[in-house]
């Protein structure tokens, strides 16, 4: 089994991640048994945060490290949050608060103007160094409904309504948002690239 570092401190993530790496003969652990600190995601892109936290998870380890960003851009607020999902409404913020002022904000917009999409950026490292990084991608649209609905997912998937299957993807079961999210689209091609290609 080869060893990869992940650069989260998420461990739902580190259980995803996990699973579908399994298959491929990689070992995934978190940063933490390696006592790797947080480091600041000072990026204006999903990429370039991913690189961050992957670049610094390698040169603290020696290992090959994988790190995703990701987020909801909104079309009505010119993209935003964006790569400040997590701390749209402050950097000690959680998801009630974030969901929040994003209502608030789109209060007077009308329903069929409150397009948005979930992003996803993982990046994979092979060193520290590494000068070509793999970098893999997903997006998932939908819209921004005001009323929340269902107890799935997390962030802010109560409010991420999806037309075509008439629900938001809190209303998902795990299997189908995996299946269809933009992680799970950026994960398909990451595992995808790695059964190509030796890392």
């Amino acid at each position: 089994m080869k060893k990869l570092v992940l650069a989260s401190a998420n461990p739902g993530k580190l259980r995803e991640l996990r699973q579908i790496l399994q298959d491929l003969g990689y070992e995934l652990h978190a940063q933490s048994e390696f006592g790797v600190s947080e480091v600041a995601e000072t990026g204006t892109t999903f990429v370039e945060n991913a690189i961050i936290k992957a670049r610094h998870a390698a040169a603290q380890t020696g290992l090959p490290a994988l790190a995703d960003d990701s987020g909801i851009e909104v079309d009505a607020l010119d993209g935003a949050p964006g790569v400040f999902s997590a701390r749209f409404a402050g950097e000690d913020a959680d998801d009630d608060a974030n969901n929040a002022l994003l209502v608030e904000k789109l209060r007077q917009v009308p329903a069929e103007q409150r397009s948005a999409r979930y992003r996803a950026v993982i990046v994979l490292m092979r060193h520290a160094a590494d000068p070509s990084p793999l970098i893999c991608e997903g997006s998932w649209e939908g819209l921004i409904q005001l009323q929340p609905a269902g107890d799935g997912g997390f962030g802010y998937d109560p409010y991420f309504y999806l037309p075509e299957l008439g629900c938001s993807s809190a209303q998902l079961s795990a299997e189908e948002k995996n299946r269809l999210s933009h992680r799970g689209q950026a994960l398909a091609e990451l595992k995808r690239r790695l059964s190509e290609q030796d890392v």
